[in-house]
């Protein structure tokens, strides 16, 4: 069983959702970046979902697109992206890192050659944002060669007829997005979220998880009750974007934050 299955096995196991804490690669800088990562990872998240810093990330939200500024101002390469995950692999053995990218910095340089060295850095799943499952032949067939495990995205206007296409295409798990729009704190949850999750479940024996706006742990349990994973990003980034310049302090508010999100993923 690879990484990705047992992290959610492991879940279930203790009758919970999986917590899949997103970060920005590199955001601030790759020191910081690294022991950001590994607070969340000492404080419950079962999943790093590691964003790989983009000019124009066209899915992500205003605090998400401050992050790649950031990593990207600071000299976020490829090759220091795979650096941070080979370092994190040596931390966590048995933690699945799942890339959150677009499609351009795969394919400029080499579909394959990309996803062969993200597998060897560590990586065990790739999301691509930006390329649907029609148009990612090249993809799926580099992460069949290289056992890569590959994600794909359901919306709220995602019609059934497509749901086949996607969960046939995605080895990893199933990412349902629970609003239209970009990542981003809300106030208020999306509606209609076990209903999506049970309607994707009847094309894929996947794990779903969901998310896109979930920043706090009553939306994370909420969310928990129905999904098999529940995805937090923005309200993890801010606990950086609010410390610049204080990594102790950084550390310390990541750690507090993702211990209370992953506390509501219990059911």
């Amino acid at each position: 069983m690879d990484r990705i299955a047992q992290a959610f096995a492991r879940a279930a196991a203790q009758n919970r959702a999986a917590f899949v804490a997103y970060l920005c690669a590199g955001d601030p800088d790759f020191a910081t970046s690294l022991a950001a990562c590994r607070a969340v990872l000492a404080s419950g998240a079962d999943i790093l979902e590691l964003g790989v810093p983009f000019s124009d990330p066209l899915a992500d939200g205003l605090t998400n697109q401050l992050a790649a500024q950031r990593a990207l101002a600071t000299g976020m390469t490829c090759a220091r992206v795979f650096e941070l995950v080979r370092t994190l692999r040596s931390d966590h053995p048995d933690t699945p890192i799942v890339f959150y990218t677009y499609y351009n910095l795969v394919f400029t340089h080499g579909v394959d050659t990309y996803v062969r060295a993200a597998k060897a850095a560590g990586v065990d799943g790739m999301l691509t944002l930006d390329l649907p499952p029609e148009e990612a032949g090249e993809v799926l067939a580099a992460g069949r060669a290289h056992d890569l495990k590959t994600v794909f995205i359901v919306a709220p206007t995602t019609p059934d007829a497509r749901l086949p296409k996607i969960t046939a295409a995605a080895t990893g798990f199933i990412y349902y997005v629970s609003r239209e729009g970009v990542t981003g704190v809300r106030a208020e949850m999306a509606g209609g979220i076990p209903e999506a999750v049970t309607r994707i479940r009847a094309h894929t024996t996947l794990p779903v998880v969901v998310g896109f706006g979930i920043s706090r742990r009553e939306q994370v349990s909420q969310v928990a009750r129905s999904a098999d994973g529940v995805v937090v990003g923005s309200a993890l980034v801010n606990c950086i974007q609010e410390n610049l310049g204080h990594p102790a302090r950084m550390a310390a508010r990541l750690g507090a934050v993702a211990s209370d999100l992953a506390a509501g993923t219990a059911r």
